[in-house]
């Protein structure tokens, strides 16, 4: 995604901006990078880096936000292809089990938060530590959420891209 982004605005806007943003934050590392680039903007404006090595910087983000792109193409196809696969089989376990897996989920996590609930209003002294080992369930919401295909982490393609969903059952 940050190619996308510095493929668009260039590295001169992006020196600077992040330069003043890592101002900003009370730490010597992140002061010293912002006084860094600080310097990088200057050399940038007084012509010491040359338009040229710029737009081949420019051109390389580029090529990176095309190849990123590329790989969210096919990862894409691939989803999508396996879940037609699924769709046209003839087994029924093999077309439902997603669906089944994913209701399955949705009930375990209301059981969840319904006992939450309840040792809340009910006020359990152990209340503040029963919801901090909610914090352990988190890998067993990650696995099975990746098993629905649902990524926990990334934004998917038909967000980051602007596409429906109903160009993609074409």
């Amino acid at each position: 995604m940050i190619t996308k982004i510095l493929s668009k605005i260039g590295l001169p806007f992006l020196v600077k901006f992040i330069g003043q943003a890592l101002g900003s934050i009370n730490n010597d590392q992140a002061k010293q990078a912002s006084l860094l680039l600080g310097d990088v903007d200057t050399a940038i404006q007084q012509r010491q880096i040359s338009v040229e090595e710029l737009k081949e910087a420019n051109r390389h983000m580029e090529k990176s936000a095309e190849l990123e792109a590329s790989v969210d193409e096919k990862t894409l196809n691939t989803i999508h292809q396996t879940i037609r696969k699924e769709m046209d089989a003839g087994d029924k376990f093999v077309r439902f089990w997603r669906p089944a897996f994913g209701y399955s989920m949705a009930l375990a996590w209301l059981m969840n938060m319904f006992t939450v609930c309840y040792v809340i209003i009910s006020e359990n002294p152990d209340a503040a530590e029963i919801i901090l080992s909610l914090a352990e369930t988190t890998p067993l919401w990650g696995i099975a959420l990746g098993v629905l295909g649902i990524s926990v982490v990334k934004s998917t393609p038909e967000k980051t891209n602007g596409l429906n969903l109903k160009s993609l059952k074409k």
